[in-house]
């Protein structure tokens, strides 16, 4: 399936799994909006899509500072000055904060934690629910984690991620329910640690992919387009993973 016709919102895109979906979508043709902390960081990843021989028409960038409300807001309205509608929102942006030991995380590091996961996407939910009201196939696509399982113990992260993963999957369950009658689509991922190979490496064709070897970004990928992929009657809420 091609995307020529969707319109994709990316938070954290300017590294790491934020920008594999960022170039990937739009190698399948999406007018992708970008965001990162800093300018800067979308705008590198902007300018190695546009360095495929992407439309620089179709391919923006912008500043969101997940942590920060009037960012946010901000965000969705520049957004919304170039598109009177948004296809598919990807809550992708959430820190990372390694270490089992409760105590051995500041308190600056938890609070930042908890507010650009949870905090962070419920702000951009609501901020870009307008544009994706105005769509006829509007998708919320949210990265939540293992960590976000009832029961998950098997990550090394901290506690404070744990919280952030869990209030995201409590957001999106009820945030499914409420939605559906209106037609958008809740969809969410719960991946255990995976391989994130290079898109624009040798890696990305030619990584292995069996029983054996870890779960791949690429697979993450085709997950997210068969979901968004669907009719418009298949509601699928959720991809859990097994975990090893």
């Amino acid at each position: 399936m091609d995307f020529e016709h969707h319109r994709v919102v990316i938070t954290a895109a300017g590294r790491d799994f934020g920008r594999t979906l960022a170039l990937r979508f739009a190698a399948r043709g999406a007018e992708v909006h970008l965001s990162a902390r800093t300018l800067e960081a979308a705008a590198r990843v902007r300018e190695e899509i546009l360095a495929q021989g992407y439309d620089g028409d179709r391919v923006h960038a912008y500043a969101c500072d997940l942590t920060d409300p009037a960012s946010v807001r901000e965000f969705a309205a520049a957004v919304a000055a170039r598109a009177d509608h948004v296809d598919v929102l990807l809550n992708n942006g959430s820190r990372y904060q390694h270490g089992p030991d409760l105590l051995s995380a500041s308190d600056e590091d938890v609070a930042d934690t908890l507010a650009s996961g949870a905090t962070g996407t419920v702000l951009v939910t609501k901020a870009f629910l307008p544009l994706l009201l105005n769509s006829a196939k509007p998708d919320i696509v949210t990265m939540v984690s293992g960590c976000g399982e009832t029961g998950n113990h098997r990550s090394d992260a901290h506690d404070a991620f744990y919280a952030a993963k869990s209030a995201q999957s409590g957001f999106t369950e009820v945030l499914s329910r409420r939605l559906r009658d209106r037609g958008v689509r809740v969809i969410s991922l719960y991946p255990p640690d995976f391989d994130n190979h290079d898109p624009l490496s040798p890696q990305w064709e030619n990584a292995p992919r069996t029983a054996k070897d870890p779960l791949t970004a690429q697979s993450l990928v085709d997950c997210i387009f068969f979901a968004i992929g669907q009719p418009r009657d298949c509601f699928i809420k959720s991809f859990t993973f097994e975990q090893v």
